[in-house]
């Protein structure tokens, strides 16, 4: 846990910050907001996003009514110390309308540059399933049904045991990334998610921790 000097921030005339706040698992933008010294203190206190709505003029908790409470994981300050990026876990939409994210109206994509990302691809694989297009490897797969999707996990498995083995790393980052689109077949066929697994491993990193802790006092 990091102490600091709230006045060390630089508010506005209104005494306002902004307050850009991410989802620590997607880092995708869930909304901006604004925090006075008071919903910046009370956010730091309960680990919830608390904000000043300019429009009511008065401090509100994310979530207070409505339970989609935003954990704070971190809160960072930009280089001018005049802007605020807060990374959370939410609880249930971000956004009043009930998106995930208030950004939701594109107003522009490039056609040449794309930004890829796993959750791109898992949209993607789960189109593939929903509406199957013609000569889709991926619609194949679907429509070949576990046992082919098991199947072809085993194969890419134990192709990346070989190139691990050879220690090739270029041929096993190929085919660790065959693997993991396998896999992620697997999961869109069976209903798994990313944050599924996402919430798994950090479940497991709490348990390690623990038991390192335990072991340094016992050390001690």
């Amino acid at each position: 846990m990091i102490n600091f000097d709230i006045d060390t921030l630089k508010f506005d005339e209104k005494g306002l910050i902004p307050a850009i706040v991410v989802d620590a698992t997607t880092k995708d933008v869930l909304t901006l907001a604004y925090m006075n010294r008071e919903s910046l203190r009370i956010s730091l206190e309960k680990e919830l996003t608390c904000f000043f709505s300019r429009s009511r003029q008065q401090l509100w908790l994310k979530g207070e009514t409505s339970g989609n409470y935003q954990h704070i994981v971190s809160v960072t300050a930009d280089c001018d110390r005049d802007a605020l990026m807060v990374l959370v876990n939410k609880d249930g939409p971000a956004c009043h309308l009930g998106t995930d994210s208030c950004f939701t109206n594109a107003l522009f994509e490039s056609e040449e540059n794309h930004a890829f990302t796993l959750q791109g691809l898992m949209k993607l694989i789960e189109g593939r399933k929903t509406e199957k297009k013609e000569g889709s490897y991926t619609t194949y797969l679907f429509e070949k049904g576990i046992d082919k999707i098991l199947k072809k996990v085993g194969e890419e498995s134990t192709e990346v045991i070989i190139a691990g083995k050879a220690g090739d790393k270029a041929e096993t980052v190929y085919e660790i990334a065959d693997l993991t689109y396998h896999v992620m077949v697997l999961m869109i066929q069976m209903g798994i998610s990313l944050s599924d697994i996402h919430n798994e491993l950090a479940r497991r990193h709490v348990i390690d921790h623990k038991v390192k802790q335990e072991k340094m006092g016992g050390e001690q």
